[in-house]
Formats: C-alpha cells, sequence, structure tokens
C-alpha cells in the first residue's frame, strides 16, 4: 500500500510490485478486513511535512495511522516499509515519514523486514534510520530516478530471502 502527493511514490510501489508479481493500492482506497487479511505488507509514503513528529506525509496515511491502524489487528504480519524523499532540498529530513510507518506498524506488533544501508545517499539526517540503517527501501525520484528501479528489485529479492513472502 502506498499514498502519493507528487506520483514519485506510485511510481516505486509500481517498480516494486512488478519486481515481486504484486498488486498496489492506495491505502485511502484499502477496507480494514483487505489489511486484516494480509500476512505479509509492504507499506510505503512520501515525505512532505518536514520534521513534524506525526502526520508527517502530507497524505491519506497521516489519517490512516492513526485513526484506523489501531482498530486492525495487525499483530505477527510481516510488514516492509519503503519512502520516497528529497535528499538535496531536504537532506535533514529524508524519508522522515517512512520512520512513521514504521514506528506505528512495529508498535502496532508486526514483525519490521527489509533494512537497507545508507551507502549511496547523500542526505545529513533521517527519523528513517535505525542504528545506521535505513527501516527499508528509500528512494529519491528528483535525484536518483535512475537507480529506483534497481533499488526496488534489490530489496525485493532482499525480502524473499527474509522470507517476507
Amino acid at each position: 500500500y502506498y499514498s502519493t502527493q507528487t506520483g514519485n511514490t506510485e511510481t516505486v510501489a509500481g517498480y516494486i510490485s512488478e519486481a515481486a508479481g504484486l498488486e498496489i493500492a492506495d491505502i485511502g482506497d484499502a477496507s480494514d478486513d483487505e489489511v486484516a487479511g494480509l500476512d505479509s505488507i509492504i507499506v510505503g509514503a512520501p515525505t512532505w511535512h518536514t520534521d513534524e513528529e506525526s502526520e508527517r506525509s502530507g497524505t491519506e496515511w497521516d489519517s490512516w495511522l492513526y485513526s484506523t491502524l489501531p482498530n486492525i489487528d495487525v499483530s505477527g504480519k510481516n510488514v516492509a516499509v519503503f519512502g520516497v524523499g528529497d535528499q538535496a532540498s531536504y537532506s535533514e529530513y529524508y524519508c522522515d515519514a517512512a520512520g512513521e510507518l514504521y514506528d506505528l506498524f512495529e508498535a502496532a506488533g508486526c514483525k519490521m523486514m527489509g533494512f537497507t544501508s545508507t551507502d549511496g545517499y547523500d542526505h545529513e539526517s533521517s527519523k528513517a534510520e535505525r542504528d545506521g540503517k535505513f527501516i527499508g527501501l528509500m528512494c529519491d525520484e528528483d535525484n536518483q530516478d535512475d537507480m529506483s528501479e534497481d533499488r526496488a528489485k534489490a530489496w525485493v529479492e532482499q525480502l524473499k530471502g527474509e522470507g517476507f513472502f
């Protein structure tokens, strides 16, 4: 599931779905039963509200995470997060909303998977980093769009190796 402001997150969701052979859908169109019925969930968001403590994406996620997620039993589900941001213009807040997705799904009892290296990125800080790694796949469609599809393919292969699917 994804939500998007400018279409970049949908583009990256498309790369992931193609590599994994999965359908993509906007979280705003998802029913509670659909989400609850899945064993593994890939979620992604852009960062729009920089340096905020909550509701960072400026998308449907901002209400879904706080109004819907607490009412769905997702405990024990595999969850992998991807984020889309602009590391040049917003290097201090790169993909912060992905960190918010991670924190809330983890707090709901999900098994978080798909951590990736921060190598090859040029940012100052990110709320999507834990112990020197990104909490999932991070893409920059503004400055590194030529790398996103290959990053998505590699991430899907990594998730397969982790037993995500």
